[in-house]
């Protein structure tokens, strides 16, 4: 039965895999159309008042007429809808925010989740995912066994009780159809869990019973939490030997160039894929659609309309912002989106580089706010997830979490770059393995290279090495442990890293 259950789902993906062509094959006429969409459903909202939505016809007109906005400027209309008003950013009211924490601040994000966008973005976008799963292994059975996905939870707003918050991802879970359902092999009881320590630890037991996994969906920092607390429990060697029909993981949330080598020691076999999704809790923005190229495809007809800021417009008062039919290949890019939910032209901060335009291919290269340029050596995050597992692989060195801030200049000290690092497998010779990492930096960006030349600028980077477990009890001690709460990669300050040293101090 289950058998031709996946067959019937395989002919299905197989027949949207054609739908989605044609969307890869008119862009611009797919964008604009969207674009169309998104205002008219808003034209007698508040916002789409003070704008005139109703009287805009063209993607310059809405460019010229509402300006770029971030959290703060949108954040007392969010707040107001929190409260149960209706029509503000988005037609009717919105029960549904996604607490947002791209950053470790104690000010939490909240991005409005309306119906439409989580039915016709995020839904759709993870059927769209695995849409190019199947079209990438048409072997593939994800729909003949059990399955696991990392989600969050989800709670009542205190100030207006019908008003729910929590992570994306727990209210996907919450909304997995009927006909998916029987798949997933987590209860939804543990699976909805707030107390992540207890809700990994159930999850381990359940998925050690359940050994015809073939897929597992999550963040890597809290997928390498569970998989390794289940190899301790069993004891076995590798993650198939629990469950050895497994096909593929699915990922997102972090860069996944810093945790390849742990999941291959996980799943030692050609035979596992890796799958890397971009579903941020402003939306479901893309996909890997080819396993063989790490970019993403760019989902364009899930209810956001995107424009591009180039960097060397970032931090001005009015930058310039460009649709996606006039984006260039390789150029980094500021994301600006406006969505089913009710952002409009709106910055979540992370910033893109195209790498083709036959479809819209692009990789992640960093956060506006999480780079080092205290020096002029402009280093994104892209670069040190790329040299650190260089450094890794040429090593054997396994690293759990890092974060990166400058060295200030001194009267009598050259300014640098001091690594914070979380070893799982730390290096036999951490010197050796400084070199390399500050090798492979300097390879992979020209302006720190030069900077680093004869250290004349720059001195090498350091290391530290914390304690095993350091970055998620700091996490813990934030309130921020679990779900989608991540470590700052980069910071053209030292507030994280000098938090995480006191931190260890009162330990």
């Amino acid at each position: 039965m289950l058998n031709w259950t996946n067959k019937a789902f395989a002919f299905y993906y197989k027949q949207r895999y054609k739908i989605m062509q044609r969307y890869m094959e008119n862009p611009e006429t797919v964008q604009r159309e969207v674009l169309k969409d998104l205002l008219r459903s808003a034209r007698f909202t508040e916002f789409g008042k003070r704008y005139d939505f109703q009287s805009i016809t063209r993607p310059e007109q809405f460019a010229n007429r509402v300006p770029i906005h971030d959290y703060e400027d949108l954040k007392p209309f969010i707040k107001r809808m929190m409260h149960g008003e209706k029509d503000v950013l988005w037609d009717g009211r919105v029960a549904y925010f996604s607490k947002s924490s791209g950053t470790t601040s104690d000010k939490s994000k909240f991005i409005p989740v309306s119906r439409q966008n989580l039915k016709r973005c995020h839904i759709r976008g993870s059927w769209d995912a695995m849409t190019l799963l199947y079209h990438n292994r048409p072997d593939a059975t994800i729909f003949g066994n059990k399955n696991i996905v990392m989600g969050g939870t989800v709670e009542k707003f205190q100030n207006f009780p019908k008003t729910e918050f929590g992570d994306v991802s727990g209210f996907m879970i919450r909304s997995i159809p009927s006909i998916a359902r029987p798949f997933y092999a987590i209860d939804f009881e543990t699976a909805l869990m707030a107390e992540w320590e207890e809700k990994l630890e159930r999850m381990a037991h359940q998925a050690i019973r359940t050994q015809n996994i073939t897929m597992i969906g999550g963040v890597p920092t809290w997928t390498v939490v569970l998989l390794s607390r289940m190899l301790e429990l069993t004891g076995k060697d590798n993650m198939l030997e629990i469950w050895p029909d497994f096909e593929v993981y699915m990922h997102g949330g972090v860069s996944f160039t810093p945790y390849r080598a742990q999941f291959e020691a996980f799943f030692p076999s050609e035979k596992v894929s890796y799958q890397d999704i971009y579903n941020a809790s402003e939306g479901y923005f893309g996909a890997q659609d080819d396993f063989s190229d790490p970019s993403l495809l760019l989902f364009l007809n899930n209810g956001i309309y995107f424009e591009f800021i180039p960097m060397e417009e970032w931090g001005n008062d009015q930058p310039r912002a460009i649709p996606i039919w006039e984006v260039e290949l390789e150029k980094n890019y500021a994301l600006v989106i406006s969505t089913n939910g009710g952002l409009w032209r709106y910055t979540p901060g992370d910033t893109i580089a195209f790498t083709s335009t036959r479809p819209y291919r692009f990789r992640i290269t960093g956060r506006t706010k999480q780079y080092v340029n205290a020096f002029g050596e402009e280093v994104m995050v892209s670069n040190t997830d790329k040299a650190i597992a260089l450094a890794c692989q040429e090593t054997g060195v396994q690293v759990r979490d890092y974060t990166v801030a400058p060295i200030y200049l001194s009267a009598d000290s050259q300014g640098g770059h001091e690594w914070l690092i979380d070893f799982d497998i730390p290096p036999d010779d951490l010197e050796i393995f400084r070199d390399l990492l500050d090798k492979h930096l300097q390879q992979i960006n020209s302006d720190y290279e030069a900077k680093r030349y004869k250290d004349i600028a720059l001195k090498k980077l350091q290391i530290r090495v914390l304690p095993e477990g350091t970055f998620n009890e700091w996490l813990r001690s934030k309130g921020k442990y679990g779900g989608q709460h991540k470590v700052p990669r980069l910071a053209n300050h030292r507030a994280y890293v000098e938090e995480i040293l006191d931190f260890l101090e009162q330990v």
